[in-house]
């Protein structure tokens, strides 16, 4: 079976092609290790291979990780749904939040980043399939949204991320793919003072060489990685 760092070695060389495919450099593909339920000692064996940035979906199971690893001067961006009353903690323990999707959860961000003189990077989740089951801006109302969020001070709008609806064939994936990349040129057209379009994240680990090839700049792995997940208890 292979190990992490194995895994990895594989990894990259499959962003590099895909990045090369669209005439891109793989430079610009940031790896994000999606590590909900995943050990402290898999985290360890995932940074020894090389891996700088984590992702966490739950704001009290990564509380514990980033202390018990804050001696290796991780990222974390905080990749699952987040609940005002966590907007706090979040606010303390995230480099960037990924997830936000409302005006009221992005106010309470701004307040709790604005506490600690800080200013919080975030991107705005897109509903790119229009599922009920998910959370995310619908496309139509996305300008109007970041019009609303842009003033707010203490927070600095970074982009866009979705999490498109599931196929087994990733080439069926890849509309949803390319429309987040539309919206966000659409974004830069719209020169939203405040904005500072900069990373799409999007693809995971069985569609993410056909999300770098429709412009993904973030992209987030977990099982790839670290194998079939643990169940969470």
């Amino acid at each position: 079976m292979k190990d992490i760092a194995e895994r990895l070695k594989a990894i990259r060389e499959r962003i590099a092609q895909a990045a090369l495919r669209a005439g891109r450099s793989p430079k610009e593909i940031k790896l994000l290790a999606a590590s909900k339920t995943v050990s402290v000692e898999k985290i360890r064996q995932a940074a020894a291979a090389g891996v700088q940035i984590f992702g966490e979906n739950y704001v009290q199971e990564a509380r514990e990780k980033i202390k018990q690893l804050k001696d290796l001067g991780l990222t974390w961006h905080l990749i699952g749904h987040l609940q005002k009353n966590k907007a706090k903690l979040a606010v303390e323990l995230f480099d960037l939040i990924e997830t936000v999707d409302s005006l009221s959860l992005a106010e309470e961000l701004n307040r709790r980043a604005r506490a600690r003189g800080k200013i919080m990077p975030i991107l705005v989740e897109v509903n790119i399939g229009g599922e009920k089951s998910k959370a995310g801006v619908a496309p139509q109302d996305l300008l109007k949204f970041i019009g609303e969020i842009a003033p707010l001070a203490n927070l600095r709008v970074c982009d866009l991320m979705t999490i498109p609806p599931f196929r087994e064939d990733p080439e069926e994936v890849r509309p949803y793919f390319r429309q987040l990349r539309e919206l966000a040129e659409e974004l830069k057209r719209a020169a939203i003072p405040g904005v500072e379009i900069k990373d799409l994240s999007m693809g995971m680990s069985h569609d993410f060489e056909v999300a770098i090839e429709e412009g993904a700049t973030i992209v987030r792995l977990g099982t790839a990685i670290f194998g079939p997940r643990p169940p969470r208890t």
